[in-house]
């Protein structure tokens, strides 16, 4: 048995023809999840890798039969209308994968599941993963690597962190202890199963036998296991770490003075060499079963506790190996390209050539643009004071803002939008005249579109042409292009800059914003080198500024009031 997903779940995915969508139920199939239908408005009758498409939920509903659970992959704009559909059909279980949901469309879904009966999960989570039996979401990324990291057993994992929800059964899996189902339950205020809810069905799995939990200071989901545990409503051994560095006055409740088990670290694994202290507490087995000169420590359902630090995912050093993202570094060298290995080690995974091509092409259009731009002006100001490389490239770095390489964040947030109505099934046209409204009523100028120097930028010719010989092009890039072609059509044209081409394409690969002025640091830095090299090798110590260049509009000289 698991909870929340089996091997009879029978899934339907919301907005499976978008580009996240159709990846993820990809990787749920893969898993073996019984993926049965998919749903996007207005692209009913299509079928996406077998499954079929229907235009509503009902629609699904009516022809596929038992739906017991929804996954939504769509914008945050879009979950809560796609989450009402699901709830008003009367589905058990709806999945709300997407972050970022306004807190106001999270209190009405709320509403309404309680009303109808049924149960949703997240916002801002991976999902669910009941082991060897299905997956809901797109915890444990890959059906290989999920198949490879969880090993089944007795142990429920649930976290309200999704890193920390993956580690922590991985690493239980690495010492030999198997999982029913892990669960996170989403890292927003307002979820639809928090913690307490989910140790609850863990305490109804007759499958489950030992509770893992990784909580954190925040809320009161932890102190409200810790009451369940009093009460006896949760009587499974029940093992918590609560990160935080005041995590261990605040929530002693829910360790010591209920019977769970307090960990001092959160990570399984074998800890020979590091000694014992792992781990204490009473009640449940909580004591040291045993602890040899080795510093292993076990606890209940045999859990080992391991004293680590710091958990991973991007790089393992052992003596005389690397790996990134799994990869040896020395396989990589002289193998992929610079831009193959950003991609890499943002995303997880290499890239196609054509791709690799594109991220390459990226890197090297944003590599310089002349001793005007302000970042620049600042790595030769601080070259010519005599200040170190590592220093003057800061000056540089840190001159990149909002209104200098910061447009393409904002560009990628504005083509978000666009994209998301475009999923929505509103044409690219329609999108873009929306969004030139939008920005001109808030009185913002259009990020990533218009340049103080080129009138038809042309990097962003060639980075949208290899955008789309690689098949990387998509609704970013369409309401890119459909945004200059409506500017030109009101006699305002501007072109999409090299900025606006950026965003579009890390967009539409599939980049997090969060990263996208990284994209410009990492490029330009490069040229900043060339830039103090040639200030120190051509130039005058302390750059001197023409005085004629500067005026002064103060007051005129004046005297200080006497006594």
């Amino acid at each position: 048995m698991a909870i929340l997903v089996n091997g009879s779940t029978r899934v339907l995915v919301q907005g499976i023809t978008g580009r996240e969508g159709r990846a993820r139920a990809k990787l749920m199939r893969d898993y073996g999840t019984k993926v049965v239908a998919g749903c996007t408005p207005g692209r009913g009758g299509e079928s996406v890798d077998g499954t079929p498409v229907y235009d509503t939920v009902l629609e699904a509903l009516e022809t596929t039969g038992r739906i017991d659970a929804s996954v939504i992959f769509v914008p945050a704009p879009l979950v809560k209308d796609a989450a009402l559909e699901s709830i008003a059909a009367g589905i058990p279980l709806t999945v709300l994968v997407g972050d970022r949901v306004p807190v106001w469309d999270v209190m009405e879904i709320a509403r309404a599941a309680e009303r109808r009966g049924v149960d949703f999960l997240g916002p801002n989570t991976l999902g669910v993963l009941s082991v060897g039996k299905g997956v809901l979401g797109m915890i444990g990324g890959r059906a290989e690597s999920a198949r490879s990291w969880f090993r089944p057993g007795g142990v429920g994992v649930a976290s309200r962190s999704g890193g920390m929800t993956s580690s922590t059964g991985y690493y239980l899996c690495r010492a030999g202890i198997g999982l029913t189902t892990l669960v996170h339950v989403g890292g927003d205020g307002i979820i639809g199963l928090p913690l307490p809810a989910v140790a609850r069905l863990f305490q109804g799995d007759p499958e489950t036998r030992c509770i893992a939990l990784f909580g954190e200071i925040g809320g009161s989901q932890e102190e409200r296991v810790a009451e369940m545990i009093a009460s006896s409503e949760v009587s499974k051994p029940v093992v918590a770490f609560i990160g935080g560095a005041r995590a261990r006055r605040e929530l002693a409740v829910a360790s010591r003075e209920v019977g769970a088990l307090e960990v001092d670290r959160p990570v399984a694994g074998d800890t020979r060499g590091q000694g014992c202290g792992a781990a204490r507490g009473r009640g449940h087995g909580g004591r040291c079963v045993r602890c040899p000169a080795g510093g292993r420590r076990e606890g209940p359902g045999g859990m080992i506790m391991a004293e680590k630090e710091w958990v991973t995912a991007v790089t393992s050093i052992k003596p005389n190996e690397i790996l990134v993202r799994g990869y040896r570094l020395d396989d990589l060298m002289g193998r992929v390209s610079f831009g193959e290995a950003v991609y890499l080690i943002l995303r997880g995974e290499l890239p196609g050539a054509a791709v690799g091509q594109l991220m390459e092409a990226i890197l090297v259009a944003s590599i310089d643009h002349g001793v005007t731009p302000p970042s620049t002006l600042a790595v030769r100001n601080a070259a010519s004071t005599g200040a170190s490389l590592n220093a003057c490239i800061a000056s540089g770095a840190l001159a990149v803002n909002r209104h200098h390489g910061g447009a393409v964040e904002d560009c990628m947030h504005l083509l978000g939008r666009g994209a998301a109505k475009v999923a929505a099934g509103e044409s690219a046209k329609s999108v873009a005249k929306t969004l030139i409204t939008e920005e001109k009523a808030a009185g913002r100028r259009l990020p990533g579109f218009g340049h103080r120097v080129h009138t038809d930028d042309p990097r962003s010719h060639r980075l949208v042409a290899l955008a789309k010989t690689a098949n990387a092009s998509g609704p970013h890039v369409e309401v890119a292009e459909a945004i200059v072609q409506e500017l030109a059509a009101g006699g305002k044209a501007l072109p999409l800059n090299v900025d606006g081409a950026i965003a579009a394409v890390l967009a539409d690969l599939g980049f997090h914003p969060d990263l996208a002025n990284g994209f410009f640091i990492l490029a330009r830095t490069a040229g900043w080198m060339a830039q103090v090299l040639e200030e120190r090798q051509r130039e005058k110590p302390m750059r001197r500024i023409d005085q004629s260049a500067a005026a002064y509009d103060g007051p005129p000289a004046r005297e200080l009031p006497r006594d």
